[in-house]
C-alpha cells in the first residue's frame, strides 16, 4: 500500500461484521486506523459517513466511504490484488457469495432468534440452525478451508459469525450446538482457523465476548 493512502475502519469489538473486515485487511497487509463505535450512541462521524445505513462496518479509503461487509470485502479484494480473498474461478466465486448470504441472512436470522427465546422456545430454532450449518459441513468436505488451502472470503464471513460469535453465545446458554460427532468437517475447519495468525488476531476475547453475548440475549428476552 502506498504511503499516501488513508484507510479507516469504523467497527465494534464484538461485531463479526467488522472483525471480518479486519481479517481481510490483515491478510492484504493493509495498514488502517480502527475507530471503535458505540451503537447505542453513534458518533457524528458514523452518521456523517452513512446517514441512511447508520451501521458498522464502514471502510473509508482515501476519502471514499464503503459500507456493508460483503461489499467491503470485495472492494478490498479488487483494490489490493495480492493475496486474493475471493476465488479466482467465476463459478467458485458465485458459490462463495451464495454461501455467504446463507450465513448472514439465514443462519444469523435463525441463530440470533434462538438467543432471544427461553429454553423451551429455542429448541426448534436450534434444530433449524443445525440443518442450515449442515450445508456448510457438506461444502467443507475434503477441504482445509472453504477456498481450499488458504483462508478467504467465506472463511472470513462464516468464521467471524459462527464459531467466534454464535457458538460463544450458545455456549454461554449451556447449549452444545455443533458437536464434533455430528459436524466433523466443520470442527476440523474451526481448528484450522485457530492456527491462522490473522484470524486469531481478530477474534474477540473469549470470556468477555461470551459475557457480552449473554447480556445481549438477556436484554432482548426481558424487553
Amino acid at each position: 500500500m502506498g504511503n499516501n493512502e488513508e484507510v479507516k475502519l469504523l467497527g465494534v469489538w464484538a461485531s463479526p461484521f467488522s472483525r471480518r473486515i479486519e481479517m481481510a485487511l490483515k491478510l492484504k497487509g493493509v495498514s488502517y486506523e480502527y475507530l471503535e463505535e458505540d451503537l447505542e450512541k453513534k458518533s457524528s462521524l458514523l452518521l456523517a459517513l452513512s446517514p441512511i445505513h447508520k451501521k458498522i462496518p464502514i471502510l473509508v479509503h482515501n476519502g471514499k466511504t464503503i459500507i456493508e461487509s460483503h461489499v467491503i470485502l470485495e472492494y478490498i479484494d479488487e483494490t489490493w490484488k495480492h493475496n486474493p480473498i475471493l476465488p479466482q474461478d467465476p463459478y467458485e466465486r458465485s458459490v462463495a457469495r451464495v454461501f455467504a448470504k446463507l450465513v448472514d441472512e439465514q443462519i444469523v436470522n435463525v441463530g440470533f432468534v434462538s438467543l432471544t427465546k427461553t429454553e423451551k422456545g429455542r429448541e426448534g430454532l436450534i434444530q433449524q440452525t443445525r440443518e442450515l450449518i449442515k450445508c456448510l459441513e457438506k461444502e467443507l468436505a475434503g477441504k482445509d478451508y472453504f477456498g481450499g488451502k488458504t483462508v478467504g472470503f467465506l472463511d472470513f464471513v462464516a468464521g467471524s459469525m459462527i464459531p467466534f460469535c454464535l457458538e460463544r453465545a450458545w455456549e454461554g446458554m449451556g447449549v452444545e450446538m455443533i458437536t464434533e460427532k455430528e459436524f466433523p468437517e466443520y470442527n476440523k475447519w474451526v481448528k484450522k482457523l485457530k492456527e491462522v495468525e490473522i484470524m486469531v488476531d481478530c477474534i474477540p476475547p473469549r470470556e468477555e465476548h461470551i459475557k457480552h453475548m449473554n447480556h445481549m440475549g438477556e436484554k432482548i428476552r426481558s424487553a
